[in-house]
């Protein structure tokens, strides 16, 4: 499957540099491994805070 990075990046909400913005499937191979969830996941204002935790995300959707 060909990545579709440019794409990807029209909707990518992440204000963290690096180097896997825009290939999704890097980025969430990257956060599930850290026992966290990527940016996209995170409303704009809980994503500029960097807390890519599962307890963020329930917090932020009020699960």
């Amino acid at each position: 499957m060909e990545c579709k990075k440019e794409q990807n990046l029209e909707n990518c909400n992440c204000t963290y540099p690096c180097n896997k913005k825009g290939v999704c499937c890097d980025c969430i191979r990257y956060h599930l491994a850290m026992k966290e969830l990527p940016a996209c996941c995170f409303p704009d204002e809980v994503e500029k805070t960097f807390d890519r935790s599962f307890q963020a995300f329930a917090k932020a959707w009020n699960l």
